[in-house]
């Protein structure tokens, strides 16, 4: 199942909706796959695995790779602090607890540890700029990096405790769909996006707060019982709902699981081994489930190696795209334009018609050549997708069209492409194709790359100064004492 399988264009409006054509056919015939004869456990390993997180030895190309998904998550809640989705963040968390002492990220205002790390992560992910994991469809940084932080500093925990803690939520959180399977999640209705998150950020909490192996134990009974979120996401239009299932949802989830277990609350014992549990519930006994995988491999096959980076502030299908595009403008004026096509694979109608403008390749089109650049704001702004006159008649330029041929086969590693062909007035013609755009696990953004594109996000709005800082703490987490540095530096004034 691919999320272009899972997406198309839904209502006249172009509202998106969900559709699985292919998925249907097969549940109307397919019957459950049988519980293996002997079922191998699951539990010892996982829970010793997560309490056991700041000790691992994890490998200096890997510890690296999550000190670079830190600063890119950091980053992106100092970009999203003025979002929509970031203040309800904020404003939500400040109504529940206005005498807690935790810090929200990218701003100065406080609140209890679970209401703090829900309004960071819910920034995290006020727009298409964090990263994720392609063969889970899991975004887990706007969940993990604010719950690692805020239980790092709880518990004066060293840089080196948060890169083990982050390391031990990515691999959880990566793991667990394609355990359960991702086809078999769908068809119960559950959004990958919401329920990996949960147990991302209590893996990575866990360790920080010194939990025991008994006490993980507690706490996946409760990620398990708040596990949950809808594909309704889909039809979101604002980016609040989704913010608040990709980020909010799963960073509180988590955080809130932790820290019942270090209270002491008792769960269902092994419950990822009683074959009544969650982990082990009929609707996951489908085509798909490999449920074994989820420690198979541990300390050797490493999850923030499958996880990805967006280079533009805007959704994955569409960045192939938006290079062609920016490429293209720097030869061409818009008003030598006289209509561009775009080729691309998958549900092409998703992003000609989608309400949510950084999914809108047209409107992307449009304020790309009109403004000369792609500015992370306008990517964002439904108010200038619904207002601006000049782009919109732009957009009606161009056209967004499924192109089989750039199609990967199955099993093969998801990648995104573009063909963008540019017709001038005087009939001349302009072609970019685009075969991937760096930071798919099969083309990476190298750490030069992601400290640049965090400079971008971060001076705009601290300065040069402060996203130098930034930077450097983020690269020095292995040395530092403590976390705290990191912390001060995301307290400023909110838009």
């Amino acid at each position: 199942m691919t999320r272009r399988g899972l997406i198309k264009a839904g209502s006249a409006a172009g509202a998106l909706a969900v559709t699985a054509p292919a998925l249907a056919a097969r549940q109307a015939t397919a019957a459950p796959v049988a519980e293996p004869s002997e079922w191998r456990e699951i539990t010892p390993a996982l829970t010793g695995y997560i309490a056991g997180a700041r000790g691992h030895r994890i490998p200096g190309a890997i510890r690296e790779r999550a000190r670079l998904h830190i600063l890119d998550t950091l980053a992106a809640i100092v970009a999203c602090q003025p979002l929509e989705a970031a203040k309800l963040g904020r404003s939500y968390a400040a109504a529940m607890s206005p005498h807690g002492e935790s810090p929200i990220l990218a701003s100065r205002q406080t609140a209890s540890p679970v209401d703090a790390v829900f309004a960071s992560a819910m920034t995290a992910h006020a727009a298409e700029i964090n990263d994720f994991i392609p063969s889970a469809y899991v975004q887990p940084g706007p969940a993990i990096v604010p719950v690692a932080l805020e239980a790092a500093r709880l518990n004066g925990r060293t840089g080196a405790d948060l890169v083990g803690a982050v390391t031990a939520g990515y691999e959880i959180a990566g793991r667990l769909p394609k355990a359960i399977g991702t086809r078999n999640l769908y068809l119960a209705g559950l959004a990958n996006h919401g329920v990996a998150p949960t147990f991302g950020a209590a893996a990575a909490a866990a360790p920080l707060m010194g939990l025991s192996a008994e006490q993980v134990d507690h706490m996946l009974a409760y990620c398990a019982q708040q596990a949950s979120g809808s594909w309704q996401w889909l039809l979101d239009v604002r980016h609040v709902e989704k913010a608040f299932v990709f980020g909010g949802m799963g960073a509180r989830n988590g955080m809130q699981a932790a820290q019942m277990a270090k209270l002491g609350y008792t769960g269902v014992p092994a419950s990822f081994d009683n074959e009544n549990a969650w982990f082990r519930w009929r609707a996951f006994q489908g085509e798909g489930a490999d449920h074994a995988s989820l420690v198979e491999g541990l300390h050797e096959h490493y999850e923030l190696s499958l996880s990805a980076m967006k280079r533009y502030p805007v959704g994955g299908p569409t960045q192939p795209a938006v290079r062609a595009l920016l490429d293209l403008r720097q030869t061409v004026r818009p008003d030598e334009v006289e209509s561009i096509t775009v080729a691309m694979p998958g549900e092409a109608a998703t992003f000609e018609r989608a309400n949510m403008p950084a999914l809108n390749i047209p409107y992307l089109a449009a304020i790309i050549m009109l403004d000369g650049r792609l500015d992370f704001v306008s990517a964002q702004s439904l108010e200038r997708q619904e207002s601006d006159t000049a782009a919109q008649a732009f957009a009606r330029k161009v056209t967004v069209v499924r192109d089989e041929a750039q199609e990967t086969g199955e099993g093969e590693d998801r990648t995104e492409s573009a063909r963008v062909t540019l017709v001038r007035k005087d009939g001349t013609r302009e072609e970019r194709y685009v075969a991937y755009v760096p930071g798919f696990p099969t083309h990476p953004l190298s750490k030069a790359e992601v400290e640049v594109k965090a400079h971008e996000l971060v001076e705009p709005v601290l300065g040069t100064r402060k996203a130098d800082r930034l930077v450097a703490l983020c690269d020095g987490l292995d040395s530092a004492e403590s976390v705290d540095p990191i912390i001060d530096l995301m307290r400023f004034e909110s838009a």
